[in-house]
């Protein structure tokens, strides 16, 4: 995504100096138009200018819904994943030996890489550690069909196959809905087009209004500044300023060890 070669402070201060450029720019057109000509009025100006920050409201409204529905969607991942391997891991022992062992350490290895997964922020490492998620899933499913193949009548290998197959599941929904699911360039693109434009008209109206600049801009722009840093922060996958509390995991772990 475009948005990420752009860390979130930098951002923040991108967009005060686009809304303050922004907004005197709207304002020396505006006072050069009046100084030509006192035909423009301060209505119509007033109405455009107030319809395209209007618009702009509602996409940032829109976005946020967007990205904090999604943040909670991760959370809730985030337990629904722990209670899952919670489940194979006691239905883990009526395995018999070594498969019970085997099954035992690879969960607890699972759950580890899970908690390390969250909290990196390095491409490379992250696409490894998935890898690495994948083939220990699969080596568990190897060993619950073994088992489950040498007693198909058993409802607790029935129940063991259920769980890893629901961990096979969260893993996807977890990488689908908070490495993939992003915001699109298009939208970022439209949020910061309104953003300007709504700037430009608002210093524009400023100045056929034949007032001063007002002293508050700055504070105008640190308020639009803190909402899409807000909302890019939300959408970022790693999300160090908002992360993902990995709380229910770290419960699983601490209650696999011996």
């Amino acid at each position: 995504m475009l948005i990420d070669i752009v860390p979130t402070w930098l951002l923040f201060f991108i967009v005060i100096g686009v809304v303050l450029f922004a907004s005197e720019t709207g304002y020396r057109l505006g006072r050069n138009i009046l100084g030509k000509s006192k035909a423009e009025r301060e209505s119509p100006a007033s109405a455009i200018s107030g319809s395209i920050l209007g618009l702009q409201a509602f996409m940032l409204a829109f976005t946020f819904g967007i990205v904090s529905d999604r943040y909670e969607t991760k959370k809730s991942l985030v337990r629904e994943e722990s209670s899952v391997i919670r489940s194979a891991w006691h239905r883990a022992d009526f395995l018999p030996e070594p498969d019970r062992t085997a099954s035992k350490n690879l969960l607890k290895k699972y759950v580890d890489q899970r908690i390390s997964l969250a909290a990196s922020d390095d491409a490379d490492a992250i696409r490894i550690s998935q890898g690495e998620s994948l083939v220990m899933q699969q080596q568990l499913w190897e060993i619950a069909v073994a088992n489950f193949r040498a007693d198909m009548s058993s409802d607790i290998g029935a129940l063991y196959v259920e769980s890893l197959n629901e961990i096979a599941n969260l893993h996807a929904k977890r990488i689908g809905i908070g490495m993939q699911a992003r915001v699109p360039t298009t939208m970022w693109a439209v949020l910061m087009s309104l953003l300007i434009m709504g700037m430009i008209s608002l210093g524009y109206y400023t100045a056929i209004a034949d007032s001063r600049r007002s002293r508050v801009s700055p504070i105008l722009a640190v308020a639009f500044s803190l909402v899409i840093a807000l909302i890019a922060t939300l959408d970022h996958p790693g999300g160090r300023l908002m992360p993902v509390s990995q709380q229910p995991l770290i419960n699983v772990q601490s209650e696999m060890a011996p």
